[in-house]
């Protein structure tokens, strides 16, 4: 299946027409002579109905892709504020949206730090495109594995099926 791509740029808050509810955000950092702060999350500026419940942060190494997936009662708000550069790609898998006809993908990460809030159902990926290994911080609505670490991840992992309509292009 070939998919129609739109880039979106990083830039104050963004609503992605055509993907409801994913939002992309500039990463509020402040500098001053001892460093840098970076605003993570702020309960004032959190998309309306989200709930964190954790967070956790995943190094990913230079040329290293996570997912597509996607979940099923789980919403995740990204921050992507280096120390490398990545891209995310996202397409609608909610009923009655495009699916895999449709993509968009943001370049973030060091050069355009972003906090990207993805609601349940969509189906997201991202890849470290700069030369040195990058943090990325999920916050998540849900418990990973849930209470206590006893319940199935809430993960549909397209990167495993190769026939999968969700694969990262070569963009």
């Amino acid at each position: 299946m070939n998919t129609e791509w739109t880039q979106i740029k990083v830039s104050d808050i963004t609503d992605i027409a055509g993907l409801p509810g994913v939002r992309v955000e500039a990463l509020p950092v402040f500098k001053d002579a001892r460093g840098s702060l970076h605003e993570l999350f702020r309960a004032d500026e959190i998309p309306t109905g989200f709930q964190p419940l954790m967070a956790c942060s995943s190094w990913s190494h230079p040329g290293v892709s996570r997912g597509p997936h996607q979940h099923v009662g789980q919403d995740d708000y990204f921050t992507f504020a280096g120390p490398s550069d990545f891209t995310v790609y996202l397409w609608d898998d909610r009923p009655g949206a495009a699916g895999a006809a449709k993509g968009w993908f943001i370049n973030t990460g060091e050069q355009s730090p972003a906090r990207i809030h993805v609601p349940r159902g969509v189906v997201h990926a991202y890849r470290n495109v700069g030369k040195t290994s990058g943090l990325v911080v999920t916050v998540t609505s849900l418990l990973f594995k849930g209470e206590g670490r006893r319940d199935p991840v809430d993960e549909i992992r397209h990167e495993l099926n190769p026939h999968s309509p969700y694969q990262i292009p070569l963009i």
